[in-house]
């Protein structure tokens, strides 16, 4: 029966460490029967579920077991290489939203944009022009798979953010990042592991040596009375707040997720 199945798989998993054992056990038992899994699973269907619980006892990221990772109202693909979009995210997205909905004809920016999870967001919920940056070639490849099922509405740019979009200099209305800003002491899950490290570590012992050139890559690009929002870890607020201030932002401030924490800089470039 499929309840004896998923409770060997509960034991297994919940031995293995994994944060969600009874959760990921029967997800993992809806890829295999479908939402309503009941009765008992064929050989094929068993084999098939035991595959997919060690592998997940192996900690591979539920999202790539799926080939799949939501995030706000998108469906995107999720593979290997390729960063995964965490749900904190979606409150920078909401930050990032409420300046450009603000707006008669948009331009903005999203500088290391990953899977395309922030770009496509903002593409599909505003009249905004997105323009997207990603260094990585798989990963750009992601996100332009994903940008297709969204119907292609951003611009992508395959190259350095700190080096595209030079000539849109002074005239972007909003820049919005999730930029690399681990530091290198931190302990991180083995599923986060898992993730690219050129997506995960910012550089520096504190990880915002990238961050810190993106702030300012973010003031050449943006026009007077623009506004850059980047999220960081929730140690990184004040740090990132003095970077913003001396590259010549105002009205500098840090934004918390739903669980409290600081989880994003706000920054507005001066008019000139």
């Amino acid at each position: 029966m499929w309840a004896q199945a998923i409770a060997r798989a509960c034991a297994e998993l919940t031995a293995a460490g994994v944060p969600s054992p009874e959760a990921d056990a029967r997800l993992l038992a809806q890829l295999v029967a479908g939402e309503r899994v009941q009765g008992t699973p064929s050989p094929q269907e068993l084999a098939r579920y035991e595959e997919l619980v060690a592998a997940r006892a192996r900690r591979v990221p539920l999202q790539h077991l799926e080939g799949t990772m939501y995030f706000r109202y998108l469906e995107l693909e999720a593979r290997p290489g390729v960063f995964i979009v965490r749900p904190e995210t979606e409150s920078v997205v909401e930050a990032a939203l409420a300046d450009i909905r603000a707006l008669p004809d948009p331009l903005v920016a999203d500088l290391c944009t990953g899977s395309g999870a922030i770009a496509i967001s903002i593409a599909t919920e505003s009249n905004a022009r997105v323009l997207a940056v990603e260094r990585s070639a798989d990963t750009f490849a992601s996100a332009a798979l994903n940008n297709a099922r969204y119907g292609g509405l951003v611009s992508l740019v395959q190259g350095d953010a700190l080096e595209e979009l030079e000539e849109y200099a002074g005239r972007i209305d909003v820049v919005v990042s999730n930029p690399p800003y681990v530091a290198p002491w931190h302990e991180l899950s083995p599923e986060v592991r898992q993730d690219p490290e050129l997506a995960l570590f910012g550089g520096g012992t504190d990880g915002l040596d990238l961050p810190r050139q993106l702030v300012a890559r973010a003031h050449l690009l943006l026009r007077g009375g623009g506004i850059l929002i980047m999220e960081h870890g929730d140690e990184q607020g004040e740090a990132l707040r003095a970077a913003a201030t001396e590259c010549g932002f105002v009205d500098v401030t840090t934004g918390r997720d739903l669980a409290g924490r600081d989880r994003w800089l706000r920054a507005r470039k001066e008019r000139q």
